[in-house]
């Protein structure tokens, strides 16, 4: 048997990949209906200031600067008989459940109408939602590349787990639409509930489905507790790596865009595009989450028949930067659109094709950020003998946090100047439209340029790669002979 098909034998199964992807469909079903609907709900539902929505998100991304990092940390030197991941995930999964029903109950739904209460609970759910979900997300991301170690395992592996990924997405983003008629009408906060529950119960669901059925830890890494730094060593060590500091402000980007569209596309929908705006229209709130599904539907088509062909051709790092490029042409024609204040199937038609093509980059980024991360981690494996998964993905987590952070710093401002400090669906003035034309097309194809000056400096391509894989496996036999 060659050593080509002894790996892929070793480190890969359809099975296995598939398995792993029941922790995925959690996360991501938890945290992007989370993304999608918590600033539109908290904004036109509740009624809070947008500064105090900015304020309560800008210390919450501030808090997860810490607790990603720390929980990374404590991950990556914890030893129990179920590894260092499982225990966490174990931990996480009720909580997380319930803490995401209830950010859907705020004291208004009970008729307690003062802001200031409304805005407390708002920061203290926000807070208790993330820690639980950090706890749950970067042990079941850190599992990764301990589960599928070759590049032609996580290569595969990738792929199950990203068409998975989509789909889940497509899910989080159709099914608000078909339970809220209207995303930014108060009217329709008990339909805001039912989501939630329904969110908690797949959250749940796949949560233990992975606890049970999930693929484990290897043995040969079984010992890396030991040799694992302290937390500020470990961040420390994390940044001194040229790979990660040339990786960290592509991801920054591509996170900010990330971040930024789903949660502008309510408002930019229905006062650009006019959907669901003129009286009795709201059933085309479901327009809305197409925009967003059929660029993950194609996402979909692309991981599978240009993403991963092409990443093997040319290599994750040029991939990459493709999928930003094409990222930022399909975001232009979004800025010409509008405004209208009735849906114009002509402006409705063009937002389709350019969201389908925007799924090529999306794809791109989706297909191989993860990869390009397991590079950096290999090659500090190397450098250490220790594998620290959990403190990279805590560090990229605190870095990504800034994205979060530049995404209200930009939100607040614009809809302070369009005179949108409070929600009003009708007050929409002319610096308002130029503002969420603006957050939907100019900030994030900003982002996505410097994603690609970034990502071009990126070291670990070509030869250089190829000789760390060859290093690696050789470190891996040794590891593996003294289990």
């Amino acid at each position: 048997m060659s050593n080509k098909k002894a790996e892929m034998k070793d480190d890969y199964s359809s099975g296995k990949a598939f398995r792993y992807t029941f922790a995925q469909i959690a996360d991501i079903v938890v945290y992007q209906s989370f993304t999608f609907l918590i600033f539109t709900f908290y904004f036109a539902i509740v009624g809070l200031n947008i500064i105090l929505i900015s304020i309560g998100f800008v210390i919450w991304a501030i808090w997860n600067s810490i607790n990603d990092p720390l929980l990374g940390a404590i991950s990556d030197r914890t030893h129990t008989r179920w590894g260092r991941r499982l225990p966490y995930i174990i931990a996480a999964i009720i909580p997380l459940t319930v803490v995401t029903i209830l950010l859907y109950f705020p004291p208004v739904s009970y008729g307690i109408t003062t802001e200031l209460i409304n805005f407390i609970y708002f920061f203290i759910i926000i807070m208790v939602f993330e820690f639980f979900y950090t706890m749950f997300s970067l042990n079941q991301v850190a599992l990764f590349p301990e589960i599928f170690v070759t590049a032609n395992a996580r290569t595969r592996a990738n792929n199950v787990r990203q068409t998975i990924a989509i789909l889940a997405l497509i899910i989080v983003f159709v099914l608000p639409t078909l339970i809220i008629p209207d995303l930014s009408d108060a009217a329709y906060l008990p339909e805001y509930q039912i989501f939630s529950f329904l969110i908690g119960g797949l959250c749940a669901a796949f949560g233990v489905l992975f606890i049970i059925f999930g693929p484990r830890e290897k043995k040969e890494f079984s010992d890396d507790y030991k040799s694992t730094p302290k937390f500020f060593k470990s961040i420390w060590y994390c940044l001194k790596s040229k790979s990660f500091r040339w990786y960290i402000p592509a991801q920054i980007a591509n996170w900010f865009v990330y971040g930024m569209l789903p949660i502008i596309i309510p408002f930019y929908g229905k006062f650009v595009l006019g959907i669901g705006l003129a009286p009795g229209t709201e059933w085309q709130t479901i327009f809305l989450s197409l925009l967003l599904g059929v660029a993950f539907i194609c996402a979909a088509i692309f991981v599978n028949i240009i993403c991963k062909p092409v990443t093997r051709r040319i290599g994750a790092r040029k991939m990459w930067m493709i999928s930003q490029g094409v990222w930022i042409l399909t975001l232009i024609p979004l800025f010409f659109l509008g405004p209208n204040t009735e849906l114009v199937m002509t402006d409705l038609i063009i937002a389709f094709i350019s969201f389908a093509l925007m799924g090529l980059g999306l794809a791109g980024s989706l297909f191989v950020a993860d990869i390009i991360l397991g590079d950096v981690i290999d090659e500090d494996e190397l450098k250490t003998g220790v594998r620290r998964e959990a403190s990279y993905f805590g560090v990229n987590a605190l870095l990504l946090r800034l994205s979060t952070v530049i995404v209200f710093i930009l939100i607040g401002p614009v809809f302070i100047i369009g005179d949108w400090e409070w929600f009003d669906p009708l007050n929409v003035t002319p610096e308002i439209i130029f503002g969420l034309k603006s957050l939907m097309v100019i900030f994030p194809s900003i982002a996505l340029g410097i994603g690609i000056l970034t990502i071009y400096k990126f070291p670990l391509d070509g030869e250089k790669l190829k000789q760390i894989k060859r290093d690696l496996q050789i470190l891996h036999e040794e590891k593996k002979s003294k289990v």
